[in-house]
């Protein structure tokens, strides 16, 4: 699905830099950036071409010191020093030394490596609990991770064991209960034991998120629920995944939000979007971002580059050449930098 309008970052799957942030997110980056909020609040800068972490208060508590680095999930982040990726704890403490080729968030105490040409799975002590065996690999989510041999995709558990045998020709996370996969040049839904519950039969599809799924049906999206049946019929040019009530959606060329009736709460005024988080969605207007609340009454004027959406009070914005950090009065945290 190609959700680009509506811009959603995940400190799990994207690294955010000053030099390349506007670039990325402005060219379209891919849906697989998922809300995925990290679970200690600190937060990635980038000074001189180098990436420390600062407090909710602005406070550096990492020096800026690594070529690339991500946000906090289980109270370690991945670093990259030179061509290699390893861990760092909350003290800035290097847990795991950098040797990946590539590495991924960890997730209830794995996470993804690359090597040798191998996916496989390290402990929190960067001992290698699943061995590197896939030829592609999602991480874990909700106690099962999606991994690719050969040409098909199946899930294993967190013992490795695998438990929907290879069979898709791609697949995505579980979400409630369900995870969206592809069978021939369609994607349907199967539960935890791998039934198909939703036929497949659109052509792309997002995770369920507060029980709804966005589907793409010929050039137009719509929602479904888990039984299959069309809660919010194909009518938009675009469709993003429901957050606190409320999703993104297209018409035309503009974006705007509508509720779980289909209600469009929000109109389609905007060029692009982020989705609703802590109350507050990143909206375009004229070239600039600006923030605006459930009722759609702009709270931050429209003056950044760039927004993200908020994370534990605080988001990213894109301004006079760098990165930086507002709080939802919009005064800067962190002045921009690069």
């Amino acid at each position: 699905m190609a959700v680009f309008g509506a811009i959603n970052i995940s400190c799990y799957d994207q690294q955010v830099t000053a030099s390349t942030l506007k670039n990325n997110y402005e060219n379209k980056t891919s849906y697989s950036s998922r809300n995925n909020k990290a679970s200690f609040p600190l937060y990635r800068i980038v000074q001189n071409g180098k990436y420390g972490f600062i407090n909710q208060n602005g406070k550096i508590v990492i020096p800026p010191q690594y070529d690339l680095a991500w946000g906090f999930i289980d109270g370690l982040a991945q670093v990259k020093v030179g061509e290699q990726y390893g861990y760092i704890d909350t003290k800035g403490k290097k847990v795991i030394s950098p040797k990946y080729r590539l590495s991924y968030a960890f997730a209830n105490g794995v996470a993804l490596v690359l090597i040798k040409d191998k996916y496989g799975f390290i402990n929190s002590e960067g001992k290698v609990v699943i061995q590197p065996q896939y030829d592609g690999a999602l991480a874990f989510r909700n106690g099962m991770a999606a991994v690719q041999i050969d040409d098909k995709w199946g899930y294993i558990d967190y013992t490795g064991k695998t438990v929907i045998k290879p069979q898709f020709e791609a697949a995505l996370h579980f979400n409630e209960g369900l995870a969206a996969v592809q069978i021939g040049n369609k994607w349907g839904y199967i539960n935890v034991d791998g039934q198909i519950v939703i036929q497949p039969e659109f052509e792309s599809t997002l995770r369920f998120t507060e029980g709804l799924a966005a589907v793409q049906v010929n050039d137009k999206y719509g929602y479904i629920n888990q039984s299959g049946k069309y809660v919010i019929k194909p009518l938009f040019n675009d469709a993003w995944e429901f957050t606190e009530g409320l999703a993104a959606v297209q018409v035309g060329q503009k974006w705007g939000f509508v509720n779980a009736l289909g209600e469009m709460v929000v109109p389609a005024q905007y060029d692009k979007t982020t989705n609703f988080s802590q109350g507050l969605a990143a909206v375009k207007v004229n070239d600039k971002y600006g923030f605006i609340d459930k009722t759609g009454k702009m709270v931050i004027s429209p003056q950044f580059d760039l927004a993200l959406a908020f994370t534990d009070e605080l988001a990213l914005v894109y301004a006079r050449g760098g990165a930086g950090y507002i709080n939802k009065q919009g005064e800067f945290i962190w002045n921009p930098t690069n």
